[in-house]
């Protein structure tokens, strides 16, 4: 799988990213069916057979429960093998979500990140919008904190997971990066994804299989060639613990991109 740039960043990623959610939380998620969390032999064999695939995009947050904490012990190879993306902004505990946009505890989530994935630096630090984005935007420190720890070279590029075009396109304004929701049902984001392609930044797509209602490998070419054929797309991120279903995912991407290459 050849790496791509991810916009201006300098950062090359594979156009399928490893999500994983489902690797440290099963509560209060979009999932057609409920799952057990692997454990962490299963989950090593799976990052060993991403790594082996070409996959080199993994992408986490502190609101995935153990996620995190799990990566840093058992992602394989060489920290250099990986461009890690997780985010700041959503705390789950006990079951919930709660928000938290100000300068300490970006500082402090960036600070615990850094410790759980144990590593000196974070390639891409996504605000974890709680929905309203402009207003995260416009009154919230947490844009003007993450430029600052990226000045001091602890997050190489910054951006949002977003919920709304008209924040997507503010942060396609002032951030390094987006990642935006597109699937086969939903593409009301698709002024976000073109104007990111008019400025060269970055385009992560979420929820490109519909959290998992996109079933079958015929759903899941239609997905991608759908999503590919937007403008500006750099990678797709797809969560799976299922080893099958990661090959099948990677064999329908290298045969996408042969085509369209």
């Amino acid at each position: 799988m050849d790496l791509r740039l991810l916009g201006k960043t300098g950062i090359e990623i594979s156009p399928l990213g490893l999500g994983s959610v489902k690797f440290g939380r099963n509560e209060q998620v979009k999932y057609p069916a409920g799952f057990e969390i692997p454990d962490d032999a299963a989950v090593s064999r799976l990052l060993s057979m991403a790594r082996d695939l070409g996959i080199n995009l993994i992408d986490t947050a502190p609101a995935y429960g153990t996620s995190e904490e799990r990566l840093g012990r058992l992602l394989p190879g060489s920290r250099q093998d990986w461009v890690i993306v997780t985010k700041v902004g959503e705390i789950f505990e006990q079951g919930q979500s709660r928000f938290d946009f100000s300068d300490p505890h970006t500082r402090l989530s960036v600070e615990q990140s850094l410790r759980r994935l144990r590593t000196d630096y974070l390639d891409v630090v996504l605000i974890h919008s709680h929905g309203d984005d402009m207003q995260i935007l416009e009154h919230e420190p947490v844009l003007e904190t993450l430029r600052d720890l990226q000045r001091k070279g602890l997050v190489r590029a910054i951006g949002m997971s977003s919920k709304t075009v008209e924040g997507g396109l503010r942060v396609v304004e002032t951030c390094d990066l987006i990642m935006a929701t597109c699937n086969l049902d939903y593409n009301d984001e698709l002024p976000v994804l073109q104007a990111a392609e008019k400025e060269g930044k970055g385009v992560l797509v979420k929820k490109g299989l519909m959290s998992g209602h996109v079933q079958g490998e015929q759903g899941v070419r239609r997905s991608m060639e759908f999503i590919f054929s937007q403008p500006g797309v750099s990678s797709m991120i797809v969560g799976t613990i299922n080893p099958d279903h990661l090959a099948s995912n990677v064999r329908l991407m290298d045969a996408l991109l042969n085509i369209s290459g």
